[in-house]
């Protein structure tokens, strides 16, 4: 559990300063508050990391997830290859549109979807992958993009841990059919909530602007059926103030997992696969006995979470007859849910603070 006390060493540190206060404070006096000129500047301003997609602001990061696969055509009848070792809200947004999520095993070095996995699941009524790029490790996109056109397939980049993360000179969002971010408070930066999808195709951008705007892009010229998921100017003021320090802090989360990994020796760190840039939204070591290191976390004051202990095939929304689907065998997801352990990266940390969750992990010998 995080350790929120004074003195501690805290989980995450989301950040909120005096331009962030001061962008929304803008805003509220102009009394343009909603899907104004805010967002628009903000949506131009995220496509300089996406490799100048089009960019659709909306209320969420599982918003941006729901609305990109209704507007690429997904729905009841499809099914859509996800792992089962992320946030619920991946698989969660492929129900949401009808369709069914069809879940696969993981790397054990990056925690991301298995390529091999991912071929393997591909049936009649795949329609789309969803590859996520977990904290903040993107995921295998040079062997699970070439996989997708061969079958016809839509990729969705779940990049909601992963703004600024890459793959060669490829940056996350840029690298599927769609890609999909998160603005909540504890990601790499935020807007307080919301979210981002990114495209390279205009006819998409606009099918999502439609979406996210009740079907309107015309006052009470509804085209298509669409719900309210706009996101407020004060929100997207917000986002542009983070967004000008996100290389910053990115920097910052780089060189914070760069010391751990040098002073960590009683867990396995984490690996980062060749070509790839991680963004460290979380720092997972994995340990034995989880428990017993929590604990002694707990008595030393350093903040820390799982994510996730419990895969999604095995919650409830998702269970056949009260069990597992049986059809799920995720030897991989099941013991990553076992032994993951997230620890503090963030850029408010010190190098004293830093040395000190370092040696709460080393005086557990947890090493595997």
């Amino acid at each position: 559990m995080p350790v929120e006390s004074e003195g501690a060493v805290l989980a995450a540190s989301p950040h909120i300063g005096e331009a962030e206060i001061e962008a929304a404070v803008r805003v509220l006096r102009s009394g343009r508050v909603v899907q104004g000129p805010e967002v628009a500047a903000f949506e131009e301003e995220f496509s300089a990391i996406v490799a100048g997609r089009h960019c659709v602001a909306v209320n969420s990061g599982t918003s941006a997830l729901q609305l990109s696969l209704l507007a690429l055509g997904i729905g009841p009848g499809d099914e859509v290859i996800v792992p089962s070792f992320t946030f619920a809200a991946s698989a969660n947004a492929v129900r949401l549109t009808g369709a069914e999520p069809v879940f696969a095993d993981i790397e054990p070095g990056s925690f991301c979807a298995d390529p091999d996995a991912v071929a393997a699941a591909v049936g009649p009524r795949t329609a789309a992958i969803m590859p996520v790029h977990l904290y903040g490790h993107p995921a295998a996109m040079d062997r699970i993009g070439p996989l997708a056109e061969r079958h016809g397939l839509a990729v969705v980049e779940d990049a909601c841990q992963a703004h600024g993360a890459a793959l060669g000179d490829v940056p996350a969002g840029a690298m599927g059919t769609a890609g999909c971010f998160s603005f909540y408070p504890t990601k790499n930066m935020h807007s307080l909530e919301g979210g981002m999808v990114t495209t390279a195709d205009a006819g998409t951008a606009r099918t999502l602007r439609l979406l996210r705007n009740q079907g309107m892009e015309q006052r009470y010229a509804n085209e298509i059926v669409g719900a309210n998921m706009r996101l407020t100017d004060v929100a997207a003021a917000i986002g542009r103030e983070q967004l000008k320090r996100l290389a910053e802090w990115t920097e910052r989360r780089r060189a914070n997992a760069a010391l751990l990994d040098a002073k960590i020796t009683a867990a396995v760190t984490p690996p980062v696969a060749p070509g790839a840039r991680h963004v460290y939204h979380q720092y997972t070591v994995r340990v034995h006995n989880r428990d017993a290191v929590r604990r002694h976390l707990d008595e030393r004051r350093v903040g820390h979470a799982v994510y996730y202990p419990t895969p999604v095939h095995r919650l409830l929304p998702y269970l056949k007859d009260g069990r597992p689907d049986p059809r799920w065998d995720l030897p991989e997801t099941e013991r990553a849910a076992a032994e993951v352990l997230s620890l503090p990266v963030h850029p408010a940390l010190t190098g004293e603070q830093l040395a000190r969750v370092a040696d709460a992990v080393n005086e557990t010998g947890a090493a595997l």
